[in-house]
């Protein structure tokens, strides 16, 4: 007969699976400081010797990461899905930027889709504080404060959406944008029109989500990052404009000097 006897589970192994699903799943983020080895042992209600053999293995795997008289932190894992000489690439190549935008309008519309299928309430309600943030930090004019609450606004669709590779893939995106690597997010927030726009942008977004609403959500995610394109565009078109004009005034100058 195929049958064998059923084993506990170790309880270090129990809490190595539930530290593992909690980091899975984004609940516990990148950087994150676990509670102190008593208050940790005491909410899972493990004695501290399981708990530290557990710890030990999370860390042998990458997961977890000890600093000397500070604790014990989620391991920043996520800046390994790109190696340093191509992050350097993308923030040489204009066209990386362009070709980010169209990975992020195809990933995030699907998101959108599935998180107004799927996302709990608790999901929707959480998009939709963290838009009410951005919609205060925009009506007291704090461009910094709005560009991160946009990238919140658009992290927390993808955790919505339920899939876990989608979500540890796209933060690894966002940490490029954050570090400013395909372009930096406060240039799309220099303009009161521009601002105005991507708060109505964002808005459509929410409106369709709580309405529960998967082909309006996805149709409000294209049009928005298609904005942002276009917009990044134009910035690089001024630029080049600018540069060449600033040529041509030099050369008028010096010819009116003779």
């Amino acid at each position: 007969m195929p049958f064998r006897p059923v084993e506990p589970e170790k309880l270090s192994t129990a809490v190595i699976h539930q530290i593992e699903g909690l980091i899975l799943r984004g609940i516990l983020r990148p950087g994150e400081r676990l509670p102190s080895e008593r208050e940790l042992s005491e909410r899972l209600g493990v004695s501290r010797p399981s708990l530290r053999e557990a710890i030990a293995s999370l860390q042998d795997d990458g997961l977890l990461s000890s600093k000397a008289g500070a604790g014990v932190f989620v391991a920043d894992v996520l800046g390994s899905a790109f190696s340093p000489a191509l992050t350097r690439l993308f923030a040489r190549n204009d066209e990386a930027v362009f070709d980010y935008l169209s990975f992020r309008r195809d990933m995030e519309g699907l998101a959108a889709e599935r998180a107004a299928r799927l996302g709990s309430d608790t999901d929707l309600q959480v998009i939709d504080a963290v838009y009410r943030k951005m919609q205060s930090a925009h009506d007291k004019i704090a461009p910094e404060a709005e560009a991160q609450l946009d990238a919140e606004f658009h992290l927390a669709i993808i955790e919505a959406s339920h899939n876990v590779i989608m979500l540890h893939m796209m933060r690894s995106m966002y940490q490029l944008l954050r570090e400013g690597v395909f372009y930096n997010r406060q240039i799309m927030f220099k303009q009161r029109t521009t601002r105005d726009t991507l708060l109505e942008q964002h808005a459509k977004i929410n409106d369709a989500l709580q309405a529960r609403d998967p082909i309006g959500a996805r149709a409000a995610v294209v049009a928005h990052l298609g904005y942002v394109e276009q917009s990044l565009r134009d910035d690089i078109k001024a630029q080049s404009n600018e540069a060449i004009a600033r040529q041509r005034f030099e050369h008028e100058q010096s010819r009116g000097s003779k």
